[in-house]
């Protein structure tokens, strides 16, 4: 079940106005959104629908053709070298897959932000990542392991601890569970209710894991034909008239989703 809402009337990411274009492939026109602080906020969509590309937008890995991406109050675009180091501390993303480095062991790969961004002294990396890979689940005698010698399950939260190892505000999560079986993925989606209860997190998710939307997002925006569909919470959606939205959740796998959830 999806956990009360608690989050404030804070925007922590303000979209205002985005469309991208590749060449003549308009992949998003006129996006708008608000994510509020202390809220699970899920992109959804079907596959090209443009969710990941958004959230490299958000997190200034691209930048988008018009419109502007206000994070923690700033435009992204004006961020500079200074300022983008700034919001890098502030944040952190677990990409899709995973997207360990398969040379570095467990440990290894959680100290990356630590080594990146701090001047941290190696004994005290080692006490923060011991840390936070207890905080997501996962046995201390792993730390050792790379990631060729762990479990799909595994990769993901050691990721979500590399996520999390600079004690962020806000948190990126991209496509979080695909390819997970049905038991390993609930056992995520509760890791990452937990973290926000207990860390106080904002977290924005890309998902098209209709379960996963139903357990854990507070809100939820609908991408698709290079539109924000609609946005709201998923029982909103779930009764939505727009073709696609409808369509989306009153299929197979929507109805399954739905049937579980009761609604």
């Amino acid at each position: 079940m999806t956990l009360e809402m608690t989050h404030t009337e804070t925007p922590v990411i303000e979209v205002s106005h985005v469309s991208t274009r590749f060449g003549d492939t308009v992949v998003h026109e006129d996006i708008n959104l608000t994510i509020m602080q202390g809220e699970i906020f899920a992109i959804a969509g079907g596959n090209g629908s443009g969710k990941t590309t958004l959230l490299r937008e958000i997190i200034g890995l691209q930048t988008p053709a018009e419109g502007t991406i206000r994070l923690f109050g700033q435009d992204v675009s004006g961020f500079g070298e200074r300022g983008a180091q700034n919001a890098y501390r502030r944040f952190g993303v677990m990409f899709q897959q995973g997207a360990l480095f398969s040379s570095l062991t467990l440990a290894e790969n959680v100290a990356v932000p630590l080594h990146e961004h701090t001047d941290v002294p190696p004994e005290l990396v080692r006490d923060i990542v011991a840390l936070k890979i207890a905080t997501v689940g996962l046995p201390m005698d792993s730390a050792g392991k790379y990631p060729s010698e762990l479990s799909g399950g595994m990769r993901r939260r050691a990721a979500l601890a590399r996520a999390i190892v600079m004690d962020p505000e806000l948190v990126f999560l991209d496509e979080p569970t695909a390819g997970l079986d049905p038991i390993i993925a609930a056992g995520f989606d509760e890791l990452v209710l937990h973290l926000k209860a207990i860390l106080g997190l904002t977290m924005v998710m890309v998902t098209h894991d209709l379960d996963s939307l139903w357990r854990i997002a507070d809100r939820v925006a609908m991408l698709g034909n290079g539109k924000i569909l609609g946005t709201g919470t998923m029982k909103e959606l779930a009764g939505s008239t727009d073709p696609h939205i409808h369509e989306y959740f009153h299929g197979p796998r929507g109805r399954a989703a739905r049937s579980q959830y009761g609604v």
